[in-house]
């Protein structure tokens, strides 16, 4: 696949650019967000015809917030704009409101602040013997060892699902993720057995949980068995569905975040010491992470009904891109946007979670995970680097660098 324009607009664009770079290609790790700075600079909104059928391109922080917040313009029928995907095929990412608000109901108890306590301890024992395991060994690959197992294993605890079942996940994870990027009919083939596997072990925990229901309160399983939605019972495709989208939004985003963030680190020494000198400052550090790598870089919407968005000419159907990323290394937004500063004034006020109804569900115990597991590194492996020779190169879609082999004494 090449940056050529692949379409032609379909219809006047209110004066818009084109935009021609394709953000689902892999690149040397950091150059989309310059891409994507330069995008947002260039023009105020554009049209971007790197896929067949095109889409509506808003990057600035206030206009990206504002839609985003805009759940009757711009649904969560479709949820990328890149491609069209079934309907459901995520959920509660799909619903709009109410149905949305009725499933959040159910699933935000598993991750409030509440929760994030009660697991804090499993994060933190898991953490530490991992740490302990890999100390020794003088190297890790970032992207396919410790920062994949460790919100795994998190995940599964969170489901009520054996924490030792990780290391079996870890190849289905990689072949879902597989599916949701990857559109040739090698990777198709591959995220459908993979799919395949995933939905056997669901199924098997949905079983077993029917025999001897857990602890609704605790284990996310059983709450979904027993809850409902809609004036009955969840049906197990759904609650199938269910489990795969936390279990695809939850260890994508937290294995990235902390490639990252390791990758900053061993970059700037100077934030690293910063952190092993005051690691009370871990969770404003991750807090500025999330807004200066944002992994999800765009949200797609579809609009509801022709839209007049601030001049811009949208059709109903139409996709809608919402640069999450760009928005958050604005600078009508942020003082020297792209500095690590984790003492910047408006340190939350970001889009890396999204904004709106759909903010995301897990947000509150991705910052634990993180703080948990960089505060224990760091604490026993201070110092690192990358592994000479390496090139960095960063997956497109849905940023996660591919590798990222780190050394030390």
């Amino acid at each position: 696949m090449t940056e050529e324009a692949i379409t032609t607009p379909p219809r006047e664009l209110g004066g818009c650019p084109v935009f021609h770079t394709d953000y689902r290609l892999e690149r040397p790790a950091l150059e989309t967000y310059r891409l994507l700075n330069a995008d947002r600079e260039a023009s105020r909104f554009a049209w971007n015809d790197s896929t067949e059928e095109g889409f509506w391109v808003i990057n600035r922080f206030d206009d990206v917030r504002e839609a985003l917040q805009r759940g009757d313009d711009f649904t969560n029928d479709q949820v990328s704009a890149f491609h069209r995907s079934p309907a459901m095929r995520l959920i509660p990412e799909n619903l709009n409101q109410p149905e949305h608000a009725e499933m959040r109901k159910i699933l935000n108890p598993f991750f409030a602040p509440k929760l994030v306590r009660r697991i804090a301890d499993l994060a933190q024992e898991r953490a530490t013997a991992l740490v302990a395991d890999i100390a020794p060994r003088g190297s890790e690959d970032m992207a396919t060892g410790f920062g994949m197992l460790y919100p795994t294993e998190l995940f599964l605890a969170l489901l009520g699902l054996p924490v030792e079942d990780g290391t079996t996940l870890m190849p289905w994870v990689e072949g879902q993720f597989t599916g949701f990027f990857d559109k040739t009919p090698e990777g198709q083939e591959v995220a459908a057995q993979t799919r395949q596997a995933l939905d056997e072990y669901f199924t098997a925990a949905i079983t077993d949980r029917r025999a001897n229901p857990g602890d609704p309160t605790t284990d996310l399983v059983t709450r979904l068995i027993t809850a409902e939605y809609q004036g009955a019972p969840i049906p197990d495709d759904m609650i199938l569905t269910i489990c795969s989208t936390i279990m695809s939004a939850g260890l994508d985003t937290t294995r990235s975040a902390l490639g990252y963030t390791f990758l900053h680190m061993a970059t700037h020494p100077e934030d690293r010491q910063l952190l092993i000198d005051e690691p009370e400052l871990w969770p404003n550090a991750v807090e500025e992470i999330i807004r200066l790598y944002g992994l999800v870089f765009q949200d797609g919407r579809e609009a509801a009904h022709d839209i007049d968005f601030h001049g811009l000419p949208i059709k109903k159907g139409d996709l809608v891109w919402l640069g999450l990323a760009a928005a958050n290394q604005d600078p009508r937004a942020f003082d020297n946007p792209e500095k690590f500063d984790p003492e910047r004034d408006n340190l939350t006020q970001h889009l890396g979670f999204g904004a709106g109804f759909h903010r995301c569900l897990g947000m509150h115990l991705a910052r634990a995970e993180l703080v948990v597991a960089l505060t224990e590194w760091h604490k026993h492996i201070p110092h690192y680097h990358i592994a000479e020779g390496t090139e960095l190169r960063e997956r497109g879609s849905q940023l996660r660098l591919q590798s990222l082999p780190l050394v030390w004494d």
